[in-house]
């Protein structure tokens, strides 16, 4: 039996990053969301043994570097399964773009194989298996809006925003995460405020910010009406000044994002920005009608261009397994 399941994508609302740990990893803080952009993975358990990966994008790699690899591996031990896994990977989402795809598709793999394989684990061992994997997946154990500490793997569930109209623009540039916060380092060394201000924790600063901006919004996954609520909150998002770090150091690599970014809110954004660090760009709109009317201009310039949305909690588990 072959399980499909859907593989979503998720933006960063905010990014911002302290100076390098002693293990090497930064403390962020950073508010997840998921949208509704996806891949879609297909699992199959059968006779043999092994795991077999299985893609037609050429930058997926399909041995045990992938994260679907490693994550199958590590559920099929806690599991005690046996067969042979096949894992199945239809790419829609570009990779190293900053919205998560190769974590989301691994913790699409550990919901596809438990389904398959009619055994579950328990919550705790699933977030200890998704953590070891890499920083981003506990996120897509969570999903919809939550606050992200630590390196981005110490994730909390916050009240889910409204679901909100989003243009994402995926450039053919692909950013590396490592090299980024490499440069960071190096902006950090002659620039120590980035990572201080004045006595004070910046990054603590920035969790009463983010605090504050997400509090007046207690009933925030409440469907909006008319764009009333998602307008309110887009713009108490664009005074609270929510930023990604990222942008200092990858748009001085690539001018081009930040002409993407400069794009997106001539074409009448609320609040654009990096994803991650990178390469995609989104922003967020008041109505579906102003985001499509948004594409339309973005890709008349020759840029690739989709129209989306946020997509809450319940949404997405609900949406997460395909019928055959």
């Amino acid at each position: 039996m072959t399980v499909a399941v859907r593989s979503f994508a998720k933006i960063n609302i905010g990014l911002y990053i302290g100076a390098r740990r002693t293990d090497g990893f930064h403390p962020l803080r950073t508010v997840y969301q998921t949208i509704a952009l996806h891949d879609v993975i297909r699992i199959e358990v059968g006779r043999g043994t092994g795991i077999n990966i299985r893609c037609d994008d050429p930058r997926v790699p399909l041995d045990s570097s992938n994260t679907c690899y490693r994550i199958a591996a590590s559920v099929a031990d806690a599991l005690k399964a046996r067969g042979k896994v096949t894992v199945a990977i239809e790419k829609n989402l570009p990779v190293q773009s900053g919205l998560g795809a190769a974590s989301s598709n691994a913790v699409a793999t550990m919901a596809g194989l438990e389904r398959a394989l009619k055994k579950r684990l328990s919550g705790a061992e699933r977030l200890r298996i998704a953590a070891e994997i890499g920083s981003d997946l506990p996120l897509f154990l969570i999903a919809g809006t939550a606050l992200g500490v630590g390196r981005g793997e110490e994730v909390y569930p916050l009240p889910d925003l409204s679901s909100i109209p989003i243009v994402v623009v995926t450039p053919q540039v692909g950013v590396s995460t490592p090299k980024a916060f490499a440069d960071w380092d190096k902006l950090v060394a002659s620039h120590p405020q980035l990572t201080q201000s004045g006595s004070s924790d910046r990054l603590f600063e920035v969790g009463c910010a983010l605090s504050a901006w997400l509090s007046k919004y207690p009933d925030a996954g409440a469907p909006a009406r008319g764009g009333g609520r998602a307008g309110s909150l887009l713009s108490d998002l664009v005074r609270a000044g929510i930023e990604n770090d990222f942008e200092r150091v990858v748009f001085p690599q690539f001018p081009e994002l930040r002409d993407i970014k400069c794009a997106l809110v001539r074409a009448g954004s609320r609040y654009a920005s990096l994803s991650g660090s990178g390469s995609t760009l989104y922003g967020l709109f008041d109505s579906p009608a102003e985001a499509a009317t948004a594409v339309k201009r973005l890709q008349k310039k020759g840029l690739k261009a989709l129209a989306t949305r946020t997509l809450t909690r319940r949404e997405y588990w609900s949406k997460l397994s395909i019928s055959r």
